[in-house]
């Protein structure tokens, strides 16, 4: 509770080897109420990583990510502890439905195409590093072709060169005087010509499955010549363009891919929700399941390891951490096939959240509800007060219609809260409305006729 009270100004820039188990648990307590089983699991998980690449290679090769299984409703925080703990590391991350993946040789998403999507969401990641590396030269040379473009000297001839130094000095002057006049912003909407080059985006040209389109479409690019054009823009356009070209000019691609496929391969993150859809035992006297079975079996090598091809290289997914969750609510994991069961040999239970749990998830996060609308209509001229009174109401109503109509958890609050300020967040624009006082008559006023109303209570709330 102290860290959500007092932010520890440290925590936006901990190393891997500040992340012990109990930093992690903090750090997901400051966005996640409850939940501590869960919290624990995923801290100790990601720490084990760090103590792995710490030891002998040989050890190193052994040592396997102990995969997770989370079980609980939803709106619960399955996906926000997966997605937090991704943004801790910067840990290339991607959220996954398995009930859109279908078994090889159906029309559908093959399960090999989540590691394809995770190595993308790696090499953004690496990419933005690196071009904030490179971004100081980039903006120095982009400094030079602007200079360029607004002052272009003469030729001068060999035979004039050393009669006309003095002009030469004159004219190196001038430069410098445009040079300070630029980094002034005095020149920001001067006119100049800057030749734009872009290189082919193909899609779709290539028929006959994810994969053959990952390599063909690689090829066509590479075949296709660039587009070079001159066009017509002010300095401060120019300088953005050409910054940014000069920054993919001065990152180094076959670096970028390397790393970005071992920062999949040794930190990617895989969070596999609606896992139990997948779940089902074989009928008799049929075949196994395309959508259930099948996938299971698909989905198995690729979380036991292998290789996958990718634009970027082979990827091996022997120490990708995956992380399955789903309701059970119909099926159970037992109802997985035994082979993909072992490989997630840590269960987890979330818990339904009760009403102080939705008191807490209203005020004390971060990104408590309270405090995104108190921001989002900040600019209006509003300023929200929440009475201790009227969380309390707001987590009654938001509990009870958990209760009565269909459990989504803390989503149910975000239902509550549009339609509670849903004449504010209307009327802001148009009225001087300044501080906006909300309490347990403020909120009964505006939802508890609804939440009243058993047959409203279902379409509306």
């Amino acid at each position: 509770m102290h860290l959500l009270q007092s932010e520890d100004k440290r925590s936006n820039t901990l190393t891997e080897d500040d992340l012990t188990p109990a930093r992690i648990v903090d750090a997901l307590d400051r966005y996640i109420v409850g939940q501590d089983a869960a919290k624990r699991s995923v801290a100790i998980a990601l720490r084990n990583r760090w103590r792995r690449l710490r030891t002998s290679p040989e050890m190193c090769r052994e040592i396997l990510p102990k995969n997770i299984i989370m079980i609980g409703p939803t709106g619960v925080g399955k996906t926000e502890i997966a997605r937090r703990l991704a943004g801790l590391v910067r840990a290339p991350f991607i959220k996954v439905e398995a009930s859109k993946y279908t078994e090889v040789g159906y029309h559908g998403r093959d399960v090999e195409s989540m590691v394809r999507d995770l190595v993308k969401v790696a090499v953004n990641l690496v990419r933005k590093e690196m071009a904030d590396e490179v971004l100081p030269q980039a903006r120095d040379n982009a400094e030079e072709r602007l200079l360029d473009c607004l002052y272009e000297p003469e030729p001068v001839s060999e035979e004039a060169d050393s009669a006309h130094s003095d002009k030469q000095g004159q004219k190196e002057r001038a430069r410098q005087r445009l040079r300070q006049m630029l980094r002034d912003g005095k020149l920001e909407d001067r006119s100049i010509d800057v030749e734009i080059t872009e290189k082919p985006v193909v899609q779709g040209m290539v028929a006959g499955g994810e994969e053959m389109g990952v390599d063909m479409q690689e090829l066509f690019e590479q075949m296709m010549p660039s587009h070079t054009e001159t066009r017509r823009m002010s300095v401060s356009n120019a300088r953005r363009v050409i910054v940014q070209q000069e920054v993919e000019h001065l990152i180094d691609n076959e670096r970028l891919h390397s790393e970005a496929v071992k920062r999949t391969e040794e930190g990617g993150i895989v969070f596999i929700d609606e896992i139990d859809k997948v779940a089902g035992k074989e009928q008799q006297n049929q075949g196994p399941g395309v959508s259930r079975q099948g996938v299971q079996r698909d989905l198995l090598p690729i979380v036991e390891g292998t290789s996958v091809p990718t634009r970027y290289g082979m990827v091996q997914t022997d120490h990708v951490l995956f992380i399955a969750s789903g309701a059970f609510s119909v099926a159970r994991p037992s109802d997985l096939i035994p082979e993909l069961q072992g490989r997630f040999p840590i269960r987890v239970e979330l818990s339904q959240l009760t009403k102080d749990d939705l008191k807490r998830i209203l005020v004390e996060p971060r990104n408590a509800l309270t405090r995104q609308y108190t921001a989002l209509l900040e600019p209006d001229g509003v300023k929200l007060k929440f009475k201790s009174n009227a969380i309390e109401r707001l987590a009654d109503i938001a509990s009870r219609i958990n209760r009565d109509v269909e459990s989504i958890g803390a989503r149910r609050l975000q239902t509550v809260m549009e339609k509670l300020l849903e004449d504010v967040s209307f009327a802001a624009p148009d009225m001087k409305m300044g501080d906006v006082e909300v309490d347990a008559d403020y909120v009964d006023k505006r939802l508890k006729d609804l939440a009243d109303d058993r047959d409203m209570m279902q379409y509306i709330l």
